[in-house]
């Protein structure tokens, strides 16, 4: 799993037929140790919106988050992040 930014929102109105529904949102997901940052379009399953601190899932736990294996989609938002602590030792 990583923690994302919702930047912003992504539409298509030509898509496959599995992906009909989907809500996609541009997450941005900074590396905290090389502080490279990268974007990933997510499928949104919960309701995030922008500037959400999130969590997603990548891979095939992405597709079992949705509940259906068949379903083309890489990232999913499983999750609205309300803090992250830290610890400084």
């Amino acid at each position: 799993m990583q923690i994302g930014l919702v930047k912003g929102s992504l539409w298509a109105t030509r898509k496959a037929e599995h992906l009909s529904g989907l809500k996609f949102l541009i997450v941005e997901i900074k590396d905290p140790i090389t502080k490279i940052t990268s974007s990933v379009v997510a499928a949104d399953i919960i309701g995030a919106g922008l500037d959400d601190n999130v969590l997603i899932t990548t891979g095939s736990a992405a597709r079992v988050a949705l509940e259906n294996p068949e379903i083309p989609i890489d990232a999913t938002i499983i999750g609205i992040i309300d803090s992250v602590e830290l610890n400084k030792s």
